[in-house]
């Protein structure tokens, strides 16, 4: 069965001011929906055909790959954003784990920032928790890589740096960005992410 452009959670209008739908009609519209065509194009006829979509990441290489990866940290992506009158705050148990492991909310703000900033090139910046362990750290991927790749860390936010996320919207000032992102994180999303992950390991 073919891989589908994923509807995205909310409406296109309504991460503005700090995400115009302009940026959403090419992102979503465009480069996402670009990847989702090329990787049926790539698995049509192949034993991928059959694979789920994290069976491909962590079993194919080369193009096949970077399309795969693409298409889930995309969708992953859309679902860590929401309408900033309905961002919220981590839940009591993420809250916790960010204290322990950053100092913080804040603290883990601005570390994330840090590395979203000091990322060469495209890539994405993660919060993930280590497998079967309470423990999170902040990792960046260049490129479509993905932790997903991996059973040792699952993924509880991410952000998008590839220019295409905002370059419409602010040039090349990425520091400009990151602090519109934190405007627009679903932080129901990433604490029921936290909460379902934390007391097992994930294969």
């Amino acid at each position: 069965m073919p891989f589908t452009l994923k509807s995205l959670p909310f409406a296109r209008d309504s991460l503005i001011p700090y995400i115009s739908e302009e940026t959403i009609d090419y992102h979503h519209g465009k480069h996402h929906s670009t990847y989702v065509k090329n990787l049926n194009g790539l698995v049509a006829g192949t034993d991928f055909e059959r694979k789920s979509l994290v069976e491909i990441i962590r079993s194919a290489e080369s193009t096949t790959f970077n399309n795969a990866a693409q298409v889930w940290n995309h969708d992953f992506y859309w679902d860590c954003l929401i309408a900033a009158r309905d961002s919220g705050e981590p839940m009591k148990e993420l809250t916790i784990a960010m204290e322990q492991s950053f100092g913080g909310l804040e603290a883990f703000k601005d570390l994330f920032t840090k590395a979203a900033l000091g990322l060469f090139g495209s890539g994405w910046v993660w919060l993930v928790k280590k497998n079967g362990t309470m423990d999170l750290s902040i990792v960046t991927t260049s490129n479509a890589a993905t932790p997903i790749a991996s059973v040792d860390s699952i993924p509880l936010l991410t952000c998008d740096i590839w220019e295409h996320a905002y370059y419409i919207d602010y040039r090349n000032v990425r520091s400009n960005y990151m602090e519109a992102f934190w405007q627009l994180v679903n932080w129901e999303f990433v604490s029921r992410n936290f909460i379902a992950n934390a007391f097992r390991s994930v294969s």
